[in-house]
This record gives structure tokens, C-alpha cells and sequence, in this order.
């Protein structure tokens, strides 16, 4: 065979047929069940969590302080919620955490946050849990792709204004000190593609009050992408200076690795794009960074997911491995969620990163 091993015949056939990897070829779907299943088998051997009860709707198990509030806040007790986000006292992205959980109940089934307003007119947590929820409301018109059509869009665009107007009322009601009700306004911004200017003007009075909020960062790396209103060069630019501007274990080198993912493109192979050196070296830095981050630190549950999809495309199997471990069972985040079928997008990764891993221990 003209010196072509084993190992390199299949990538040659699969290039002339339009494929550029292995692991391309083998998406979910690509290739024959008996293959998958016997992939699935053997992550289950070893602990992981069956495809069919991962849980797509959060990215790490829930605490049990969330669960109790939002089971009082089920039974119209929204003085739980009041006492849970003032919990969090002035660790602000705690507390943009506790109103964006109370947002997403508030979307269903707002009552309970009726009453608190009633009860406590011009109270500063209601009325940012109220703009978040107004923010998410708008968004999830989107998401659920109901806003196709010129009268669909603006629908979209008046729920946004909305949610503006809610979000300035929250500013005006908030300690001077909190940055959360701007970082609720990010949405916004980038729903109704705020001019550059003007984004930049509302991240000044985020930074002002919190210059390394990560929860801030991650929304303001995703409006300066191409998806949105930049570039890719304008999100690595802004991702990069804020990493190199961050103390190890602040998990700021997260924003390189949203950057990258943004960019990820039909017109160059997954595997390609993240084996270049430049992410490579952004993947090594977050790993780093998550090494530095405090025990039980949350926010690292982002950062792991994101880095369980990297190192997947990088062959660097028993690294993804670790990642996928620490996350298993649950699939609410990036990358995971830009799919239709999130929980199968993460399962076939997975599960062909576990049986790669073992070949090569």
C-alpha cells in the first residue's frame, strides 16, 4: 500500500469522502447503533450515566438550599426567595446565580413574585428578579424559534423593552455597590444590539462595581462575537485580555475557550480547528486555571464542560475523561445545549472518549 498503514488508511478513505476525522465520521447518528451501543455499555461499566438520564436542564447537581426555596416559592412562599438571595449577601455572583434560578421559576409561574412586589413595593431584589425574568421571558421566544417572521421579531423586540425598562427600574432600586441588575441589562443589550458604544458603556458600570465577575464576562464575550454584534477576532480579543488580566483560579480562562467554540465553523473539521496551537495553549492555560480555582468552587462546572469538548477533539482521551467525570449527569451547558439533542451530543463524546482512553491505558 505504497507504506500507508493501518492507522492511516481510514483518514485517507475518509477524506475522499468529504469527511475530515474519524471522530467527524462517528458524530451521533454516523455511525451503526451496535457500535454506540457497545460504547455506552462499556461507560456504563465504569460508572457514567446512562444517555437516557442525563439531566438536561442544569450543569451541575442542584444544592440543597436551591431545591427548598424553589419548592417554597412552588407554594407562593416568596419570602423563601427573599431571604435566599439575600443569602448570598455581597459575594455578587452568588447572587446573580440566586436571581437568575428565581428568574427561570418567576417565567413559569410568577404569582409568588407578584405578591412579593405587592408586599414590598420598590423592594431592590424583587424588582432585579423581575427584570431578570422579564429578560428570560423575551429570550425564550427566541429559543423556542418563535421568532422567525418580521411580526415574530418584534414581538421579541418589545419583550426586550420591556425587560429594559425592568432592568433600569432594578438599577435604580439596587445598592449602588451591585452590579447585578447590569448585568441583567447584557441581554438586553444583546438581543437589541446595543451599538458598540453603548455596550460599552453599560460594561464600565459592571466593572466599576466588579471588575472580574466572571457571569458578566461570559455574556459579554458572547455579544462581541460574530453570532451577535462583533467579530471573532473582536470575542478572542476581548476574551484574551481579560484572562491574561485574571489571578489563577478567578476562571477567567474560560472566555478564550467560549471565543473558540464560537467560531467553530462547517468549512473547517472540528478536529483541525481545536488542534491548532493557539487552543491548544488556551485549553492548557483554563486547565491550569481550574487546577488554581477554589474546592466547591461552581463556576467550574462551565469551564469542565467546555474543556470535556476540547479535549475530546484534541485526542487527549483520559483528559476528557476527567473532565466528563466531574460533570457527568448533567448537560445544561455549553457545548451541549447548542444541539437538538444535547444529551446525545454529550453521551457520544463521552462515550468514545472512555472507550479511546482505555485502548491507550
Amino acid at each position: 500500500m505504497s507504506g500507508l498503514t493501518a492507522r492511516g488508511l481510514l483518514p485517507a478513505v475518509l477524506g475522499v469522502l468529504g469527511v475530515r476525522t474519524v471522530r467527524e465520521a462517528a458524530r451521533p447518528g454516523g455511525g451503526t447503533a451496535g457500535v454506540e451501543e457497545d460504547r455506552a455499555a462499556q461507560a456504563g461499566a465504569v460508572g457514567f450515566v446512562p444517555e437516557g438520564e442525563l439531566d438536561t436542564a442544569h450543569d451541575q447537581p442542584v444544592t440543597a438550599d436551591e431545591a427548598a426555596c424553589l419548592g417554597a416559592v412552588a407554594s407562593g412562599d416568596w419570602e423563601a426567595a427573599a431571604g435566599w438571595v439575600a443569602g448570598a449577601g455581597r459575594d455578587w455572583e452568588e447572587r446573580r446565580r440566586r436571581v437568575g434560578v428565581l428568574a427561570r421559576a418567576a417565567a413559569r409561574d410568577g404569582a409568588w413574585l407578584a405578591a412579593w412586589e405587592a408586599a414590598r413595593p420598590g423592594d431592590a431584589a424583587a424588582a432585579l428578579v423581575a427584570a431578570d425574568a422579564a429578560v428570560r421571558a423575551a429570550w425564550d421566544v427566541r429559543a423556542r424559534g418563535a421568532a422567525r417572521t418580521q411580526e415574530q421579531f418584534r414581538h421579541f423586540r418589545e419583550l426586550l423593552l420591556t425587560a429594559q425598562r425592568a432592568a433600569h427600574a432594578a438599577q435604580e432600586a439596587a445598592d449602588p455597590a451591585d452590579p447585578v441588575p447590569y448585568v441583567v441589562e447584557q441581554g438586553v443589550g444583546t438581543g437589541l444590539g446595543y451599538p458598540h458604544q453603548r455596550y460599552e458603556e453599560l460594561w464600565a458600570r459592571i466593572t466599576a462595581r466588579a471588575p472580574r465577575l466572571l457571569c458578566a464576562h461570559t455574556a459579554a464575550v458572547e455579544y462581541w462575537t460574530a453570532r451577535w454584534r462583533g467579530s471573532h477576532e473582536l470575542a478572542l480579543g476581548f476574551a484574551r485580555r481579560a484572562a491574561d488580566g485574571a489571578r489563577p483560579g478567578e476562571l477567567l480562562r474560560l472566555l478564550p475557550l467560549i471565543a473558540y467554540f464560537e467560531d467553530e465553523s462547517g468549512e473547517q473539521g472540528l478536529q483541525d480547528h481545536y488542534k491548532r496551537p493557539e487552543v491548544v495553549a488556551a485549553v492548557d492555560a483554563a486547565l491550569a486555571d481550574l487546577a488554581a480555582a477554589a474546592p466547591g468552587d461552581r463556576r467550574t462546572a462551565a469551564l469542565r464542560h467546555l474543556l470535556a469538548w476540547m479535549l475530546f477533539w484534541q485526542d487527549r482521551d483520559a483528559e476528557a475523561v476527567e473532565q466528563f467525570r466531574a460533570v457527568d449527569g448533567y448537560v445544561g451547558a455549553l457545548p451541549w445545549t447548542r444541539h437538538a439533542r444535547p444529551e446525545r451530543q454529550y453521551a457520544h463524546a463521552r462515550d468514545w472518549a472512555v472507550r479511546a482512553a482505555a485502548r491507550r491505558a
